[in-house]
Protein backbone atom coordinates (compact mmCIF):
# COMPACT_ATOMS: atom_id res chain seq x y z
CA UNK A 1 0.00 0.00 0.00
CA UNK A 2 1.26 3.46 -0.85
CA UNK A 3 2.78 5.42 1.96
CA UNK A 4 0.88 8.66 1.46
CA UNK A 5 2.36 11.27 3.74
CA UNK A 6 -0.72 13.47 3.65
CA UNK A 7 -4.45 13.44 3.13
CA UNK A 8 -4.91 15.35 -0.12
CA UNK A 9 -7.32 18.26 -0.29
CA UNK A 10 -9.90 17.45 -2.95
CA UNK A 11 -11.21 20.90 -3.78
CA UNK A 12 -9.54 23.35 -6.12
CA UNK A 13 -8.50 26.75 -4.74
CA UNK A 14 -10.87 29.67 -5.35
CA UNK A 15 -10.80 31.07 -8.87
CA UNK A 16 -9.44 34.60 -9.31
CA UNK A 17 -12.03 37.35 -8.99
CA UNK A 18 -13.97 37.87 -12.19
CA UNK A 19 -13.08 34.48 -13.67
CA UNK A 20 -15.22 31.42 -14.06
CA UNK A 21 -15.08 29.17 -11.02
CA UNK A 22 -12.76 26.20 -11.35
CA UNK A 23 -14.90 23.14 -10.75
CA UNK A 24 -12.11 20.58 -10.71
CA UNK A 25 -8.42 20.29 -10.07
CA UNK A 26 -6.30 20.86 -13.22
CA UNK A 27 -5.00 17.26 -13.21
CA UNK A 28 -6.90 14.33 -11.68
CA UNK A 29 -5.57 10.81 -12.03
CA UNK A 30 -7.97 8.20 -10.68
CA UNK A 31 -7.06 4.51 -10.31
CA UNK A 32 -5.19 4.35 -13.62
CA UNK A 33 -4.02 0.94 -14.79
CA UNK A 34 -1.97 0.32 -17.93
CA UNK A 35 -0.84 -3.04 -19.26
CA UNK A 36 1.53 -3.94 -22.07
CA UNK A 37 0.74 -7.56 -22.79
CA UNK A 38 1.23 -9.41 -19.51
CA UNK A 39 3.21 -6.59 -17.94
CA UNK A 40 1.23 -4.21 -15.72
CA UNK A 41 3.24 -0.99 -16.01
CA UNK A 42 0.89 1.17 -13.93
CA UNK A 43 -1.07 -0.40 -11.08
CA UNK A 44 -3.96 1.72 -9.87
CA UNK A 45 -2.26 5.12 -9.60
CA UNK A 46 -4.19 8.12 -8.23
CA UNK A 47 -3.10 11.70 -7.54
CA UNK A 48 -4.28 15.27 -8.09
CA UNK A 49 -2.60 18.58 -8.79
CA UNK A 50 -3.87 21.91 -7.51
CA UNK A 51 -3.89 25.08 -9.59
CA UNK A 52 -0.48 26.79 -9.60
CA UNK A 53 1.24 23.77 -8.02
CA UNK A 54 4.60 22.33 -9.06
CA UNK A 55 4.22 18.60 -8.47
CA UNK A 56 7.22 16.27 -8.74
CA UNK A 57 6.86 12.73 -10.09
CA UNK A 58 9.97 10.70 -9.27
CA UNK A 59 10.97 7.10 -9.69
CA UNK A 60 13.69 4.79 -11.04
CA UNK A 61 13.72 3.62 -14.64
CA UNK A 62 10.74 1.36 -15.31
CA UNK A 63 8.70 2.76 -12.41
CA UNK A 64 5.85 3.88 -14.69
CA UNK A 65 6.50 7.64 -14.84
CA UNK A 66 6.75 7.83 -18.64
CA UNK A 67 3.60 5.74 -19.01
CA UNK A 68 1.71 8.18 -16.77
CA UNK A 69 3.01 11.14 -18.79
CA UNK A 70 2.00 9.47 -22.05
CA UNK A 71 -1.50 8.81 -20.70
CA UNK A 72 -1.88 12.44 -19.60
CA UNK A 73 -0.73 13.60 -23.05
CA UNK A 74 -3.25 11.33 -24.74
CA UNK A 75 -0.58 9.21 -26.43
CA UNK A 76 -1.77 6.14 -24.51
CA UNK A 77 -5.18 5.20 -23.14
CA UNK A 78 -5.51 3.64 -19.69
CA UNK A 79 -6.86 0.10 -19.52
CA UNK A 80 -8.69 0.99 -16.31
CA UNK A 81 -9.43 4.24 -14.52
CA UNK A 82 -9.21 7.68 -16.09
CA UNK A 83 -7.26 10.93 -16.05
CA UNK A 84 -8.89 14.34 -16.31
CA UNK A 85 -7.09 17.44 -17.60
CA UNK A 86 -9.04 20.59 -16.82
CA UNK A 87 -12.08 18.38 -16.31
CA UNK A 88 -11.70 16.66 -19.71
CA UNK A 89 -11.26 12.88 -19.89
CA UNK A 90 -8.21 11.56 -21.73
CA UNK A 91 -10.45 8.67 -22.81
CA UNK A 92 -13.41 10.62 -24.17
CA UNK A 93 -12.01 14.05 -25.04
CA UNK A 94 -8.40 13.63 -26.17
CA UNK A 95 -8.39 16.67 -28.45
CA UNK A 96 -9.71 18.94 -25.69
CA UNK A 97 -7.00 17.60 -23.41
CA UNK A 98 -4.22 18.30 -25.90
CA UNK A 99 -5.35 21.89 -26.38
CA UNK A 100 -4.99 22.54 -22.65
CA UNK A 101 -1.51 21.08 -22.26
CA UNK A 102 1.96 22.36 -22.89
CA UNK A 103 4.40 19.46 -23.10
CA UNK A 104 8.19 19.65 -22.83
CA UNK A 105 9.47 16.18 -23.77
CA UNK A 106 12.73 14.71 -22.57
CA UNK A 107 13.99 14.44 -26.13
CA UNK A 108 14.59 17.68 -28.03
CA UNK A 109 11.62 18.08 -30.41
CA UNK A 110 12.74 20.82 -32.80
CA UNK A 111 13.47 21.16 -36.50
CA UNK A 112 17.22 21.75 -36.84
CA UNK A 113 16.86 23.20 -40.37
CA UNK A 114 14.69 26.04 -39.06
CA UNK A 115 15.70 28.95 -36.87
CA UNK A 116 14.10 29.69 -33.49
CA UNK A 117 11.39 31.98 -34.87
CA UNK A 118 10.47 29.50 -37.58
CA UNK A 119 10.22 26.63 -35.08
CA UNK A 120 7.94 28.65 -32.82
CA UNK A 121 5.75 29.73 -35.72
CA UNK A 122 5.41 26.16 -36.99
CA UNK A 123 4.47 24.62 -33.65
CA UNK A 124 2.08 27.46 -32.84
CA UNK A 125 0.28 26.76 -36.11
CA UNK A 126 -0.29 23.16 -35.00
CA UNK A 127 -2.07 24.49 -31.92
CA UNK A 128 -4.23 26.76 -34.02
CA UNK A 129 -2.66 30.05 -32.89
CA UNK A 130 -3.79 32.66 -35.46
CA UNK A 131 -1.03 33.75 -37.85
CA UNK A 132 -1.47 37.40 -36.87
CA UNK A 133 -0.62 36.56 -33.24
CA UNK A 134 2.31 34.21 -33.74
CA UNK A 135 5.11 36.76 -34.16
CA UNK A 136 4.19 38.67 -31.00
CA UNK A 137 3.87 35.45 -29.00
CA UNK A 138 7.17 34.14 -30.40
CA UNK A 139 8.98 37.30 -29.35
CA UNK A 140 7.36 37.06 -25.92
CA UNK A 141 8.52 33.50 -25.27
CA UNK A 142 11.96 34.16 -26.79
CA UNK A 143 12.49 36.96 -24.26
CA UNK A 144 11.22 34.59 -21.56
CA UNK A 145 13.71 31.92 -22.67
CA UNK A 146 16.60 34.37 -23.02
CA UNK A 147 16.93 33.67 -26.75
CA UNK A 148 15.56 36.80 -28.40
CA UNK A 149 18.95 37.96 -29.70
CA UNK A 150 19.50 34.54 -31.31
CA UNK A 151 16.02 34.24 -32.82
CA UNK A 152 17.14 34.17 -36.48
CA UNK A 153 20.17 31.93 -36.08
CA UNK A 154 20.08 28.35 -37.35
CA UNK A 155 19.69 25.80 -34.57
CA UNK A 156 22.98 24.17 -35.55
CA UNK A 157 24.62 27.14 -33.77
CA UNK A 158 22.69 26.49 -30.54
CA UNK A 159 24.23 24.88 -27.47
CA UNK A 160 22.45 22.09 -25.64
CA UNK A 161 21.18 24.55 -23.04
CA UNK A 162 19.83 26.87 -25.73
CA UNK A 163 18.01 23.98 -27.41
CA UNK A 164 16.46 22.99 -24.07
CA UNK A 165 15.27 26.54 -23.48
CA UNK A 166 13.78 26.72 -26.98
CA UNK A 167 12.13 23.32 -26.42
CA UNK A 168 10.53 24.89 -23.34
CA UNK A 169 9.50 28.02 -25.25
CA UNK A 170 7.66 25.95 -27.89
CA UNK A 171 5.37 24.55 -25.17
CA UNK A 172 4.34 28.08 -24.15
CA UNK A 173 3.26 29.41 -27.55
CA UNK A 174 -0.43 28.54 -27.08
CA UNK A 175 -0.38 29.83 -23.47
CA UNK A 176 -1.32 26.59 -21.71
CA UNK A 177 -2.39 26.63 -18.08
CA UNK A 178 -1.05 23.11 -17.49
CA UNK A 179 2.54 22.05 -18.25
CA UNK A 180 4.04 18.56 -18.35
CA UNK A 181 7.82 18.78 -18.04
CA UNK A 182 9.60 15.46 -18.61
CA UNK A 183 13.18 15.86 -17.39
CA UNK A 184 13.55 19.30 -19.02
CA UNK A 185 17.12 19.95 -17.78
CA UNK A 186 18.92 16.80 -18.96
CA UNK A 187 22.41 17.66 -20.15
CA UNK A 188 22.20 21.45 -19.75
CA UNK A 189 24.73 23.87 -18.28
CA UNK A 190 24.15 25.34 -14.80
CA UNK A 191 23.14 28.75 -16.18
CA UNK A 192 20.46 27.28 -18.45
CA UNK A 193 19.23 25.05 -15.64
CA UNK A 194 18.86 28.05 -13.34
CA UNK A 195 17.07 30.00 -16.07
CA UNK A 196 14.62 27.12 -16.58
CA UNK A 197 14.01 26.88 -12.82
CA UNK A 198 13.27 30.58 -12.55
CA UNK A 199 10.84 30.43 -15.47
CA UNK A 200 9.00 27.44 -13.98
CA UNK A 201 8.63 29.31 -10.70
CA UNK A 202 7.32 32.42 -12.50
CA UNK A 203 4.78 30.36 -14.43
CA UNK A 204 3.55 28.61 -11.29
CA UNK A 205 3.28 31.95 -9.47
CA UNK A 206 1.02 33.17 -12.30
CA UNK A 207 -1.30 30.15 -11.85
CA UNK A 208 0.16 27.61 -14.27
CA UNK A 209 0.03 24.02 -12.97
CA UNK A 210 3.24 22.02 -13.51
CA UNK A 211 3.86 18.27 -13.43
CA UNK A 212 7.64 17.80 -13.27
CA UNK A 213 9.57 14.55 -13.70
CA UNK A 214 13.28 14.39 -12.95
CA UNK A 215 16.07 12.10 -11.82
CA UNK A 216 17.76 15.01 -10.05
CA UNK A 217 16.61 14.98 -6.45
CA UNK A 218 17.89 18.49 -5.79
CA UNK A 219 15.59 19.81 -8.53
CA UNK A 220 12.54 18.29 -6.87
CA UNK A 221 13.67 19.60 -3.48
CA UNK A 222 13.95 23.12 -4.84
CA UNK A 223 10.91 23.34 -7.11
CA UNK A 224 8.14 21.03 -5.98
CA UNK A 225 5.46 21.80 -3.40
CA UNK A 226 4.58 18.09 -3.32
CA UNK A 227 6.41 15.00 -4.53
CA UNK A 228 5.21 11.51 -5.47
CA UNK A 229 7.68 8.63 -5.63
CA UNK A 230 6.74 5.78 -7.95
CA UNK A 231 8.16 2.27 -8.00
CA UNK A 232 7.02 -0.84 -9.87
CA UNK A 233 3.92 0.89 -11.21
CA UNK A 234 2.65 2.29 -7.90
CA UNK A 235 2.97 5.50 -5.91
CA UNK A 236 4.78 4.44 -2.75
CA UNK A 237 5.05 7.86 -1.11
CA UNK A 238 3.40 11.24 -1.62
CA UNK A 239 3.62 14.50 0.29
CA UNK A 240 5.59 17.67 0.83
CA UNK A 241 9.34 17.34 1.21
CA UNK A 242 9.03 17.84 4.95
CA UNK A 243 6.34 15.17 5.21
CA UNK A 244 8.36 12.68 3.16
CA UNK A 245 11.50 13.21 5.21
CA UNK A 246 9.47 12.60 8.38
CA UNK A 247 8.26 9.18 7.14
CA UNK A 248 8.76 6.04 9.18
CA UNK A 249 7.96 2.58 7.87
CA UNK A 250 9.67 -0.54 9.18
CA UNK A 251 8.50 -2.74 6.28
CA UNK A 252 10.63 -0.68 3.89
CA UNK A 253 13.42 0.07 6.36
CA UNK A 254 12.86 3.82 6.13
CA UNK A 255 14.91 5.52 8.81
CA UNK A 256 15.57 9.22 9.35
CA UNK A 257 16.55 10.17 5.79
CA UNK A 258 18.78 13.24 5.59
CA UNK A 259 17.49 14.27 2.17
CA UNK A 260 15.23 13.27 -0.68
CA UNK A 261 17.93 11.23 -2.43
CA UNK A 262 18.53 9.10 0.66
CA UNK A 263 14.78 8.54 1.08
CA UNK A 264 14.46 7.67 -2.62
CA UNK A 265 17.18 5.01 -2.34
CA UNK A 266 15.67 3.60 0.85
CA UNK A 267 12.23 3.26 -0.77
CA UNK A 268 13.25 2.02 -4.21
CA UNK A 269 16.45 0.10 -3.42
CA UNK A 270 19.94 0.18 -4.88
CA UNK A 271 19.43 -2.29 -7.74
CA UNK A 272 20.49 -0.92 -11.12
CA UNK A 273 17.63 -0.52 -13.59
CA UNK A 274 18.32 -0.18 -17.30
CA UNK A 275 14.77 -0.20 -18.68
Amino acid sequence: QALHAEVEARSAPPAPAGSEAVARDPIEVENVVKRFGKVEAVKGVSFRLKQGEIFGLLGPNGAGKSTIINILCGYLLPDEGDALIGGHSVRREPQAVKRLLGVVPQEIALYRDLNALENLDFFASLYGVPARERRARAEEVLHFAGLYERRKEPLKNFSGGMLRRLNFAVALMHRPRILLLDEPTVGVDPQSREHIFENIEKLAASGTTVLYTTHYMEEAERLCQRIAIMDEGRIIALGTLEQLLAMRDQTRAVYRPHGLQELFIQLTGKTLRDL
